[in-house]
Order: C-alpha cells, then structure tokens, then sequence
C-alpha cells in the first residue's frame, strides 16, 4: 500500500515537473480551448440566428393545412405560434388532454389555451359547434390557467357557437381567419378582438 502511494506520488512529481518545464505547451493548449470555444459559441448563435430567420418566414397554405393529419395539424399551430414569438409554445393535445392542443404564453405573459379541430374536408367538413367549444370552455380557465381560450379549425363554425364563443369569451379562429394568420406575418393576438391585458409590458428595442 505504501509502495503504492509512493509510486503515485512520484508519478504526480514528475508530470508536475514536466509541466512546469513546458509551460508554454499549457499556454498553446489553452489558446487552442479558448478559439475552439469562441468559434463553437459562433457557429451556435449563427444556427439561432438562422432558425429564428427560418421561424419568422414560416407559412402555411390552407390547402397544406387540409392535407395535414390532426396531429400534425397541432403541431403547425404550435409552430405558427413560436414564430409569432412564444418561444415556449408546446403541443401537449392526445389522450386526457382535457381540451388542450397547444399551450403557450404570448410576448406581453399572457398564457394561451387552444384547442384544434381539423377537417380532411375543410369547410365541407362538419362545423365545429358548441359541444365541442363547452368543453373547451369547461377546462381552459379553471383547470389550464388560461388567459385567452382558442379553438382553432381548418373549417367552419356553428352559429350557435358563435354566439356561445362570445358569451363565455372564447375566441374563435375558423378558416378564414386561420388563413390570414397562418399566410401572413402578423401575430395572432393582432387578428383577435377583445384580448385580456397584457400581464408585463412589451420589450423595449
């Protein structure tokens, strides 16, 4: 046991030793680290800087939007939403999901609930009605917390959904208005009436 510690710290002795006589070898490699660490930050916030680029030009046709499945119909939404600047926008909508498809929370705090009804046929398919937004209108605020409640729909809604939309202060985007969002570059919050306040000021540039 002795013997052993002895060696290592001979071994300990001698590396240390060697070092000391070349120093500047420890300086080489420490100069190679700090261009190898400068360059990787470089390429990183380069590859942000193209994502978020790629992000901001993001749009969807109506008729890509109709070829979707459901699921990947979520998705496109959540993506909509991301590059409209909510960074932590999530598709969380399957099984007891309890009438959540996408959350996210807007640039100004505001926490966002959507729920999405996606029709193969479009507007030829069967219209999204008040069964569909009292469920919506059951979960959103009281258990996901949400500010603003969305259903979303590649198709049409009901009349009577209309009308309960806006006495429970729903906030409805059907085909036309998803079209304008989805292929334009303004946030949804900016096609919406009637929003909550902001929970914190806007950013300041």
């Amino acid at each position: 046991m002795c013997v052993s510690a002895a060696v290592v710290l001979w071994l300990v002795a001698k590396v240390v030793g060697w070092l000391l006589a070349h120093w500047w070898l420890l300086l080489v490699a420490a100069v190679i680290a700090v261009l190898a660490g400068i360059g990787w930050w470089r390429q990183r916030a380069q590859r942000a800087q193209w994502e978020q680029a790629q992000a901001r030009a993001l749009r969807y046709g109506l008729s890509q939007l109709d070829a979707l499945a459901h699921r990947q119909f979520e998705y496109a939404i959540r993506d909509l939403l991301r590059r409209d600047g909510c960074a932590d926008a999530v598709q969380v909508g399957g099984q007891g999901d309890l009438g959540a498809d996408v959350k996210a929370t807007d640039p100004l705090g505001r926490r966002w609930v959507i729920q999405c009804k996606h029709r193969r046929h479009g507007e030829r398919g069967a219209a999204v009605g008040t069964p569909e937004l009292q469920v919506l209108n059951g979960t959103g605020r009281p258990v996901h917390k949400a500010d603003v409640v969305v259903m979303v729909t590649n198709g049409r809604i009901t009349r009577p959904g209309h009308v309960f939309a806006r006495q429970q202060r729903l906030h409805l985007v059907d085909r036309a208005l998803l079209g304008a969002w989805a292929t334009g570059a303004r946030p949804l919050w900016e096609l919406l009436p009637a929003l909550p306040p902001p929970r914190r000021p806007p950013a300041r540039y």
